[in-house]
């Protein structure tokens, strides 16, 4: 059977109180008359748990010893297996629970996120705040996916609705959007395949449909992949998505668990 390792004990963190947040705290407590709280240091966040909840993480691609934990309070945070007690780095920008995060397969440095807060956020490994937030809908979106063929493609998916997006045309909206008929259905996870234009879609139910993906080009070889820039062999962006495979009846694969995973 298969065997676990903890690589690491997820601690909480106290968000950082702004100047001006703790100037405003000292004269609400001034004007309520208690000037010796008004002279004291002002107190952090108390925790009820000191730990945090980790909803989804992902290994560098060229070095399995650093990997990036999704989590629960809205940070995501660069971890080490050679150290178990601290984070390398933090990133903060989402307000609410962060279910995924995915480094490029293209940009080594670069990776997305997508959480309850209706966003996608891209980031870059050196800058703490995200380079560039995407929103769509007032939906969570429960799972982000990179084109294996486009380094500026990537794909989610939100409760009821599959998105495409290529950065190459705009980063304001997606370029495909295909809604799901059905209104009990809630799309759970999603997965651009190895060597070909299909997508993979799982959803509540425990089924996973397959999608045919028009106009991408097939990938390139792997000798000839860039690696850190965003040139991309797409043509021309009429891209669209063909009705579940095979048409019209969805393929649809029984799987453990109220969610399809990977």
């Amino acid at each position: 059977g298969f065997e676990s390792v903890d690589l690491m004990k997820l601690k909480r963190i106290g968000k950082k109180t702004t100047p001006e947040q703790q100037a405003q705290q000292a004269q609400s407590q001034q004007a309520e008359g208690d000037a010796g709280k008004a002279g004291q240091k002002l107190r952090g966040e108390a925790f009820i748990s000191r730990f945090a909840g980790g909803l989804g993480f992902d290994f560098y691609p060229s070095n399995n010893n650093i990997y990036l934990v999704a989590t629960e309070e809205g940070f995501i945070h660069k971890c080490s297996c050679s150290y178990n007690e601290q984070y390398l780095q933090t990133y903060t920008g989402h307000t609410g629970p962060v279910y995924k995060v995915k480094w490029s397969p293209f940009v080594p440095d670069c990776f997305l996120t997508c959480g309850a807060d209706w966003t996608i956020r891209l980031w870059h490994s050196d800058l703490t705040k995200p380079v560039l937030t995407f929103v769509s809908s007032t939906k969570s979106v429960n799972d982000i996916c990179w084109s294996n063929v486009c380094a500026t493609v990537f794909g989610a998916v939100s409760d009821n609705r599959i998105e495409i997006w290529d950065l190459r045309t705009t980063n304001l909206d997606p370029v495909i959007i295909s809604s799901v008929s059905d209104p009990e259905t809630r799309l759970s996870t999603f997965l651009f395949s190895e060597g070909s234009s299909t997508l993979l879609v799982g959803d509540s139910s425990g089924h996973v449909t397959v999608y045919q993906l028009r106009n991408i080009a097939p990938p390139p070889p792997l000798t000839s992949r860039p690696s850190r820039t965003l040139s991309c062999p797409c043509p021309p962006p009429r891209a669209s998505i063909s009705p579940p495979l095979p048409s019209p009846v969805p393929l649809n694969v029984d799987v453990v668990g109220a969610d399809a995973e990977r």
